[in-house]
């Protein structure tokens, strides 16, 4: 419990927490700190997962919230989104509790940096032109399929989601990566509030520890949030393309040597 924790090992979890929360809104990932972080402590994989879902639910809907007033993500355009992901995380989050996730630790290094790849080497729409796709039956089923791959992802993993939905966003409908992150974020809450249920419901939660680092990610998040919207793809493209490198660097070190 949270009482046994040393306070500085708190202090540096929130500072941990608060990094996490605006890299997450400015271009996803956050997760990728966290989850280690929380794995550090002793807490089983299961009990991390489920802790860190708590906590990264502040920083999504924080984010999520912020890019909503400012215009950035339309609810209703994108309903068929929150289904999908809806769905996929219930499903996620079940199987998490019976399959084994090595196979994932071997395979996301590479996705991360197929991801970071496909970013760099993505052309950026011109000035500042954003707008939305068609909507047609190709979109929607643009839209399921992306929802429920991505929404099972989170609810089986989930560092890195935020990033993988940017640039998947990116890729399918042609947003502009401000767009794009808008629509991550929105999705990622989604994915995020869905999990946690499904977690709490299975007992796979430290509340007091999730709490704790939730409001630090929080203040992260509103603060990376603000960031992007204000400086726009010329500050989030470079901060998404380094971490997500470092990031994949660093899980391909855990799971390969």
């Amino acid at each position: 419990m949270i009482e046994m924790i040393e306070p500085t090992t708190l202090i540096i979890l929130g500072l941990v927490a608060f990094l996490a929360g605006f890299i997450d809104a400015v271009a996803g990932g956050g997760g990728m700190l966290t989850v280690p972080a929380l794995l550090s402590l002793g807490l089983p994989p299961h009990i991390a997962l489920g802790t860190n879902k708590l906590a990264a639910t502040f920083a999504s809907s924080t984010a999520a919230w912020t890019y909503y007033r400012k215009q950035l993500f339309s609810p209703h355009f994108w309903q068929l989104s929150f289904i999908a992901t809806l769905v996929g995380a219930i499903g996620g989050t079940l199987i998490v509790d019976i399959i084994s996730t090595e196979w994932l630790e071997k395979a996301l290094p590479l996705i991360i940096l197929a991801a970071a790849g496909y970013t760099i080497w993505h052309p950026q729409p011109k000035g500042e032109q954003r707008q939305l796709p068609t909507d047609d039956q190709k979109l929607k089923k643009k839209q399921w399929l992306q929802g429920g791959i991505l929404g099972f992802y989170d609810g089986v993993a989930g560092p890195g989601t935020g990033a993988f939905w940017t640039v998947s966003s990116m890729a399918l409908y042609r947003l502009d990566i401000l767009l794009a992150s808008g629509l991550a974020k929105a999705m990622n809450f989604t994915s995020n509030i869905t999990s946690l249920i499904t977690f709490a419901i299975l007992g796979h939660i430290n509340v007091a520890l999730g709490l704790t680092m939730g409001v630090c990610l929080m203040m992260g998040a509103y603060i990376g949030a603000h960031s992007a919207i204000r400086f726009g793809a010329k500050f989030i493209r470079p901060v998404f393309v380094t971490v997500v490198v470092i990031l994949a660097g660093k899980l391909a070190w855990q799971a390969w040597f």
